[in-house]
């Protein structure tokens, strides 16, 4: 945490291999970089006595030229013509922080299990949702935007009044981030232990003993109705593992019953069952129903209201819901799925000669990494191979390195499931497939994944999450160069929030700031989020397949 993205970047760009990776310091001269990190991201400022830094504007991030799978060649600014451009969110993590199915005691263990920023989850991504609409398109190619595709974990512990938080934000309307006491906050923020950040509470705790400001009312501001304007351009959801599971890892039905307790676990950190619980989730997750059982009877808990609104939803009823009239916001209608009761994988048009594939990675046995099924990945290649006149890119929640769950999957039963090692050769099988675009890992990372010939290869473009910092989107823009290469241009963006929160400032605005700020200086914060900086701002080149 002592370092700054910024100088993070420079020591990772010092240690690229020449001429494979390099920054182009004037590539961005004609580009638009206004609104993106090619213009300006947000650092850590000076320290308080006890750590915490304030977020402060820093310099852009540059572009980085990559020529893994083939060469840059001069005067393509001059000819290249605008194929597609898109924005992906991932991991946008929408929390119903009050929840009893949460496990934020094990955090010291799981660091992902609490976040001291979760509860303003909402507010951070209608700052998102304003930035993306606010741009008048890629910066590269001056295309406005064809899409927004949100590739998975859209919800954090597949309950549906979350996944009915971030269908309302994509499709725009009021939001109460609030379950339970309509009058009282009763997550561990207002009523745990010093184990949690406590922001209302003039009392100690881990975090405030790293410097986190008293913020009074801030959970209550939190909790207020407030209100998204929605994209003003067509979205598409994928399905991700925090979407189909609780936490992403516990397998279905187990211990289904904790999302209607009217209690709340909160276990001390020097718990041995906190201890075992935080282990298990990471190794064996089944085991937690016997634990969980025995926690009924010794405790300790806190008091929750029972809302009916927290139950999990079904891999079916999160197809279903993409139909509801009510949230189809600018569409279309089941937002890529296309049947109500059918598949969580299917086929869209990007634009014109461009074809999106979103696949679903995730399994179910209880399993955070993910894999794909046999019914699934001939599909997926039957969709590529008749659409062999077009451009091809495919979408999941998981990367390559994280498809490793080959268990059979429940929701598949009798079928074989492959890993992302499989999958990667598949793709590569084909002429037409470009890109694979990603998320799962919380990281910026490009991988080139080089076939038998320039038209067998492509790119994997992971992009980091907007819930822990860096908090990022990214745009997505693919250009013809007429040289026989495409390009594939990767600019991150941040959400439209000042850089310096105020903790005086609890409107909508003022939250989403907190939110950033407070994800910057989590203890359990880790800046290689970041990736190198070659992974971030990227020029992408490759071989154009049908030329």
């Amino acid at each position: 945490m002592r370092r700054s993205g910024a100088a993070a970047g420079a020591v990772a760009a010092s240690s690229l291999v020449s001429g494979v990776a390099h920054a182009e310091p004037g590539a961005t001269s004609s580009a638009n970089a206004a609104g993106t990190t090619l213009e300006k991201v947000g650092v850590g400022g000076r320290a308080n006595a006890k750590g915490y830094r304030k977020l402060v504007q820093g310099k852009g991030w540059p572009l980085f030229i990559r020529e893994e799978l083939a060469t840059a060649k001069s005067g393509r600014d001059d000819r290249r013509t605008a194929v597609a451009s898109f924005v992906q969110l991932t991991d946008i993590h929408i929390t119903d922080v009050q929840s009893p199915a949460r496990f934020e005691y094990v955090h010291p263990i799981q660091g992902p299990a609490f976040r001291p920023q979760e509860a303003l989850g909402t507010q951070g991504a209608v700052a998102l949702i304003n930035r993306i609409n606010a741009l008048s398109g890629g910066p590269f190619t001056g295309r406005a935007f064809d899409c927004v595709v949100s590739t998975g974990d859209n919800t954090d512990n597949h309950e549906i009044i979350e996944l009915e938080w971030y269908q309302r934000l994509l499709a725009g309307g009021a939001i109460t981030p609030n379950t339970g006491s309509k009058t009282r906050f009763e997550g561990v923020q207002a009523l745990g232990s010093a184990l949690y950040y406590r922001p209302e509470l003039d009392k100690p705790d881990i975090y405030k003993d790293r410097g986190f400001p008293t913020i009074p009312g801030i959970l209550h501001a939190a909790m207020r109705t407030h209100t998204s304007p929605g994209l003003n351009m067509r979205w598409y959801s994928v399905f991700g593992n925090h979407d189909d599971q609780l936490l992403g890892t516990v397998p279905n039905g187990l211990v289904d019953w904790l999302y209607l307790s009217d209690v709340k676990y909160d276990l001390p950190g020097s718990d041995p069952t906190a201890q075992a619980i935080g282990q298990a989730l990471g190794s064996d997750p089944a085991a937690v129903a016997g634990m969980l059982a025995k926690l009924k009877t010794t405790g300790p808990t806190l008091p929750a209201t029972r809302d009916l609104r927290r139950r999990p939803y079904s891999p079916r009823e999160f197809v279903r819901r993409h139909f509801d009239p009510a949230l189809t916001g600018a569409g279309p209608v089941g937002h890529g799925f296309a049947d109500p009761e059918g598949p969580t994988w299917y086929k869209f048009q990007i634009a014109p000669g461009l074809l999106g594939i979103a696949m679903n990675t995730t399994n179910s046995m209880g399993i955070a990494d993910g894999s794909i099924s046999e019914k699934q990945l001939a599909w997926i290649e039957r969709q590529i191979s008749s659409h062999s006149d077009q451009l091809v890119m495919v979408f999941s929640h998981h990367t390559s390195s994280t498809m490793t769950a080959k268990l059979p999957n429940p929701e598949t039963p009798g079928e074989r499931t492959f890993d992302g090692t499989h999958l990667v050769e598949r793709l590569k099988s084909h002429t037409n497939v470009i890109a694979w675009v990603n998320g799962h890992t919380h990281r910026n990372e490009m991988i080139a994944h080089r076939g038998s010939t320039g038209k067998h290869s492509f790119w994997e473009i992971n992009t980091a999450s907007h819930i822990d910092f860096p908090q990022l989107a990214r745009i997505i823009e693919v250009s013809d160069n007429k040289d026989g290469t495409l390009s594939i241009f990767t600019p991150l963006i941040e959400a439209d929030s000042p850089y310096t929160a105020d903790t005086s400032d609890l409107s909508q605005k003022g939250l989403a700031s907190l939110y950033r700020e407070l994800s910057y200086n989590d203890i359990h914060a880790d800046l290689e989020l970041l990736g190198k900086a070659s992974d971030r701002n990227c020029e992408l080149l490759l071989t154009h397949p049908l030329r």
